[in-house]
């Protein structure tokens, strides 16, 4: 799998190439987020930190709060500035020479990240400048018992779009073992070398290739894939924002080229070619994620839905109508443009005492509940006037599972 990866310098985004920092014309680093976060993690360096002379730290922090599934690297070096950003929301933390066992034992394994650079398979250190005599695979062995990961940059390869070493990737991967998952970066330009990564259990982290249009992202993403259909398609799973099955699609790779690049539901229709979801019924979709399963021969696309649905029935998903508190979703989004007349909900809508009233009297109501019954009873009540509450404010229940599954990432506990 592809990893994009997006360095910060002095508030800018910039790539390194051998040793050396090249601001790119792109300053700000939300663009590129949106535009890669497609892929799902994205590595944000923060190099003022990792070098001492500053901090993008609001940067970052920007990334995170909009959302964004990100590898935070760069000058961490203490327990306290780890465990930060993993409360901050980031997927995993990178820590370069700070990586020693007295540190690594007080974080999360599974999302902690080992950071080594190697030149010629020696572990070098010191922006690059400085020979450890430290062979790379020696150094993995010490460290595989306390990180979840390596991220291993070949330097004398990092930025020159000269290909990477497959042979030395191979031989990390074996180091590793299947416990911790290596990510390689510098030199790759290919997808094929993406999908050689990958088949050796490896993910390719790129950034300049991406940046000069050298690798064309849904080609990156797309890497891994294989058929053994004639005609080389992919069975597509559409899923919402809440994970919820919309209906199956299918892919190819032009398919997905129109789809990243549109970032729309695009698919090959197996009689008409290129098909471009809501083209003509409006029930277009704004394509968030596209995830491979575990055998390469699958996708999945997350996307953010248009009413009145991905079925050519106009029904939410092809499966059938919503059902819980999708359902109940889709009927508050329906009632806030246009209600029956002597609507509750509207009525709701209209009055912000009363829905508030409601809120104080069912939170009330709940806290005293104790039965099973009386609990599912209040619960539900709850929920229903939240839900109102939150549709009001244009927040979807797909934003409230996104803050929950944020909260989850933290690991300082109140108490």
């Amino acid at each position: 799998m592809i990893i994009p990866s997006i360095d910060l310098l002095g508030g800018r985004v910039v790539q390194l190439v051998g040793g050396e920092t090249l601001a790119l014309e792109a300053g700000d680093p939300m663009p590129l987020a949106e535009r890669f976060a497609i892929a799902g993690e994205i590595a944000v360096i923060d190099l003022d930190a990792a070098r001492g002379t500053g901090t993008n730290a609001a940067l970052i922090a920007k990334l995170l709060d909009a959302g964004f599934a990100c590898r935070v690297g760069g000058g961490i070096r203490d327990r306290e500035t780890a465990r930060m950003w993993l409360d901050r929301g980031a997927a995993k933390i990178i820590l370069g020479t700070a990586a020693q066992p007295e540190l690594l034992r007080e974080l999360p394994r599974a999302r902690v990240i080992a950071a080594l650079d190697a030149r010629h398979g020696e572990v070098v250190i010191e922006g690059w400048r400085k020979g450890t005599g430290r062979g790379i695979l020696e150094r993995i062995d010490e460290l595989k018992p306390y990180v979840g990961g390596f991220l291993v940059t070949f330097v004398e390869r990092e930025g020159r779009l000269g290909g990477t070493d497959l042979a030395l990737a191979e031989a990390v991967v074996r180091a590793a073992g299947p416990d911790c998952r290596v990510t390689i970066a510098g030199g790759i330009t290919t997808a094929e070398e993406i999908a050689a990564l990958d088949r050796m259990g490896a993910d390719a982290q790129v950034g300049m290739a991406l940046y000069t249009g050298r690798l064309d992202l849904a080609d990156a993403i797309a890497a891994p894939l294989r058929s053994d259909r004639p005609d080389g398609l992919f069975p597509t799973v559409v899923v919402d924002e809440r994970g919820i099955a919309l209906g199956l699609a299918w892919s190819s790779r032009d398919s997905l080229r129109e789809a990243v690049r549109r970032r729309a539901g695009v698919y090959q229709s197996r009689s008409r070619g290129l098909w471009v979801k809501g083209e003509t019924s409006g029930a277009t979709q704004e394509l968030l994620r596209i995830d491979l399963d575990c055998d390469r021969d699958a996708l999945r696309f997350i996307v953010r839905q248009r009413d009145p649905g991905f079925c050519h029935l106009a029904r939410f998903s092809c499966f059938g109508e919503a059902e819980g508190l999708a359902r109940l979703e889709a009927t508050l989004r329906a009632r806030r443009t246009a209600a029956p007349p002597g609507s509750y909900t509207a009525r709701l809508f209209a009055e912000p005492e009363l829905l508030a009233a409601k809120l104080r009297e069912e939170a009330e109501e709940l806290a005293r509940a104790q039965t099973p019954e009386e609990i599912r009873w209040e619960a539900a009540d709850l929920f229903y006037f939240a839900l109102v509450k939150a549709t009001a404010a244009g927040v979807s229940l797909a934003e409230i599972e996104r803050e929950l599954d944020r909260r989850a990432l933290r690991i300082t506990r109140k108490g």
